[in-house]
């Protein structure tokens, strides 16, 4: 929880001035991390990281439109030198830009996993699309997944899932 907290902390009044919104954690001998909202990002390095996760692999040419056609795009870096960084957390979100979004491919390397960066990357996409004054905020959650998303303040469907999906034959 530390880690987290000083991650927070350090980037409270942070202002989306620039392409990376320089989310940092910096302590003596620890990498930085950041969060970034620049879309220009290796998407064999991305497809790498969502291997690690045991993810299905992508055509990259269907994750670039992906992305392009993505309202948010967030990356997590590490940092542990000047030359030196290393994608290690993705998310998107797409919108109709006025009332709803749906979070998509979240993802955070094992290495850091259970750290209280998950957590971040997910309350800084809230609160990013809550700034776009966006109210509505969904997401799939695989089963494994549905109680780390219930403590973020996500709720299941009261009423059972109304999702209807089509899939091609």
């Amino acid at each position: 929880m530390g880690f987290l907290k000083r991650l927070l902390n350090n980037t409270a009044d942070q202002q989306n001035t620039d392409k990376t919104d320089s989310k940092r954690l910096e302590s003596a001998g620890q990498p930085r991390i950041f969060f970034s909202l620049d879309r220009d990002i290796d998407l064999y390095e991305l497809e790498e990281l969502c291997d690690k996760v045991g993810w299905a692999r992508r055509p990259i040419r269907k994750v670039r439109k992906a992305i392009q056609h993505s309202f948010l795009v967030v990356t997590v870096w590490e940092v542990r030198n000047a030359n030196r960084k290393r994608l290690i957390g993705f998310a998107r979100a797409t919108s109709d830009c006025a009332f709803n979004a749906t979070v998509w491919d979240v993802v955070i390397h094992p290495e850091f996993q259970s750290k209280g960066l998950g957590k971040g990357l997910m309350k800084f996409i809230i609160k990013k699309l809550r700034e776009s004054d966006i109210s509505n905020i969904t997401l799939f959650a695989d089963p494994q997944v549905v109680e780390f998303y219930r403590r973020l303040g996500f709720i299941l469907d009261p009423e059972g899932i109304k999702g209807m999906f089509w899939y091609p034959s």
